[in-house]
């Protein structure tokens, strides 16, 4: 000691001291065991393989601090520093079925623990391994099995429950599902699917299923796993054999456990071509024309879940070109797009505790309306705003929409018409709003009648067919529509195999196309418009409202009245 420096010595030390007092801890663990009556392992100098520790991956090792740390194919220990808690009881559970191995969970310090998952970052092939992702593979082996919506409720309740996930996605894609729901009730797990924007009962489980099923979903979308009594968000993405998955996973607290949906984006989807939506007539050229011009607003209107972002995602795949810089700013980004460049805005809650109030104020200043004015400085040609929620946006928006730049946003209301009076509510001046707007959409969804099983609708009453007859015989000669009053034929469905005795399959657009004209400036720029008188004008003009638009469809087949009923007719 006496040669060493006066640093070297009190290094030396410092480390002679650290190992008493881990000496001490690794004591301390051991009476832990013996008083709780498990067993006790130091795991400082044990040789983990990675056999063994790839078993547990590091997201799920990290959230429930627990490892394998010995597999032999008989036997498997797993380390934790809480073995009773019932989720690792619960994984000790479901990788003895997987393995067919008998386990035995022992308590660890830790520093023990600790020196367990540093081998992780060592090994970085560990991190994409079995058991947490879902392969092609995974979801193929169940699509032969899977020819109705009743079959999944049969195969469910045959299957391992470490499964039961694979089988409800497979079954999902199979059926052209948007979303899954899983909800807990008092006495059973209930899981529905959202088809052609309806939600279908399709197979219940026991309650004793929800631990296992619960802790699956949440290491797939990253949620934290001792988190039940908050609202969480994630995603995760399925590699199929031609196309990409994201799954984007909400849960939420419930009387029962939690609620989760999880919703399907294909990114096939995003190859939706602007000529498919669904526009038909003088409504699809003005359109067509009003997207080529170099600036202006082109503002989607509708409910939740009534298709606005796809119809922009189908208009920007059309205008993107190499000579194009296109910009989006999306809560949340839904669909990569090729060659566009997509932010997406921070949407801090200020009640999350896991978040500390300094970073909460950090993250929440990229909002709409200030990431929209830090991508006006990147130069570009075509700007598309998820959404316009308030002033500031708006402003912003209009004034890009009148130097230079092409606008594509949303906003929520009604109709086409009531787009204005809103934007002028919100406090948009009329003298910037009226030169910047060039067309409203409105729009909502419909399904579309199956067509093998489609067959004429004979069972109108007489009052819903003088609604038909008033909204068809209201259509502007300068539509360029003019049906045959005296010859109308509608449709319906029955249902069959190909469309799971439902009757319809996928669904269309309907819209209502509101251009700009004279009359309509006057309007906005006397500070007074109305949505009637605004409405009034455009159909003048030649605008097919939405409805007239859905009977139109109905003629032609595509939908059955009693859907434009529900979805359209207000």
């Amino acid at each position: 000691m006496a040669d060493l420096s006066r640093d070297e010595r009190e290094e030396k030390l410092s480390h002679k001291l650290s190992e008493i007092e881990l000496k001490e801890k690794e004591k301390r663990t051991q009476l832990q065991a013996d008083t709780i009556g498990v067993p006790y392992i130091n795991l400082e100098k044990f040789p983990i393989s990675q056999e063994a520790l790839k078993i547990i991956v590091p997201e799920q090792a990290e959230a429930l601090q627990t490892v394998c740390f010995l597999y032999t194919g008989d036997e498997m220990r797993l380390g934790s520093l809480n073995p009773n808690n019932p989720q690792v009881v619960n994984l000790s559970k479901e990788l003895a079925q997987k393995y067919h191995a008998r386990i035995k969970i022992y308590l660890l310090s830790e520093a023990s623990f600790d020196t367990a998952y540093a081998i992780y970052k060592k090994i970085p092939q560990i991190i994409q391994m079995e058991g947490i992702n879902i392969s092609a593979e995974d979801i193929d082996k169940f699509d032969k099995k899977l020819n109705t919506i009743e079959d999944l409720n049969k195969l469910i309740q045959t299957v391992d429950l470490t499964e039961t996930i694979n089988i409800v996605i497979a079954a999902a894609l199979k059926f052209n599902a948007s979303d899954i729901h899983i909800e807990v009730e008092e006495n059973m797990v209930k899981l529905r699917l959202r088809v052609d924007g309806v939600l279908h009962d399709v197979a219940s489980l026991k309650q004793e299923a929800w631990p296992k099923i619960n802790s699956r979903i949440k290491l797939l979308a990253g949620l934290k796993l001792n988190i039940g009594n908050k609202p969480q968000d994630g995603r995760f993405t399925i590699h199929l054999s031609q196309d990409k998955v994201e799954v984007r996973v909400s849960s939420i607290p419930s009387a029962y456990g939690e609620s989760i949906v999880m919703r399907l984006l294909k990114a096939s989807s995003v190859g939706l071509e602007f000529e498919k939506l669904g526009f038909k007539g003088k409504s699809f050229n003005v359109l067509s024309d009003e997207m080529k011009k170099p600036n202006g607003m082109i503002i989607t209107t509708g409910p939740t879940g009534s298709g606005k972002t796809t119809t922009l995602y189908a208009i920007l795949n059309k205008l993107n070109d190499p000579d194009t810089k296109i910009i989006t700013l999306e809560d949340p980004i839904e669909y990569k797009l090729p060659g566009i460049v997509q932010s997406q805005i921070d949407n801090a809650d200020a009640n999350d505790e896991d978040v500390k109030a300094g970073e909460i104020k950090k993250r929440a200043t990229y909002t709409f309306g200030r990431g929209l004015r830090a991508i006006l400085r990147q130069d570009p040609d075509i700007v598309m705003v998820g959404e316009i929620r308030d002033l500031e946006t708006a402003e912003t928006a209009i004034n890009a929409a009148l130097t230079g730049h092409l606008m594509l946003s949303t906003l929520h209301t009604n109709s086409s018409a009531a787009t204005i009076p809103r934007l002028l509510a919100m406090g948009v001046q009329p003298f910037l709003l009226a030169p910047a707007l060039n067309a409203i959409i409105g729009q909502r969804l419909v399904r579309k009648l199956c067509p093998h099983c489609k067959i004429e609708d004979t069972k109108i009453d007489n009052a819903t067919m003088t609604i038909i007859l008033n909204a068809l015989n209201e259509i502007s000669p300068k539509s360029g529509y003019k049906p045959d009053l005296n010859n109308l034929k509608f449709y319906t469905a029955k249902g069959c195999d190909k469309c799971q005795g439902i009757g319809f399959k996928g669904r269309t657009g309907i819209y209502e196309v509101l251009l700009m004209s004279p009359a309509i400036e006057k309007i906005i720029l006397s500070g007074k418009a109305s949505e009637y008188e605004l409405e009034k004008i455009a159909v003048a003009d030649g605008m097919l409202t939405m409805f007239q638009d859905a009977l139109l469809k109905g003629l032609e087949g595509v939908t059955s009245i009693a859907e434009i009923f529900i979805e359209v007719k207000d």
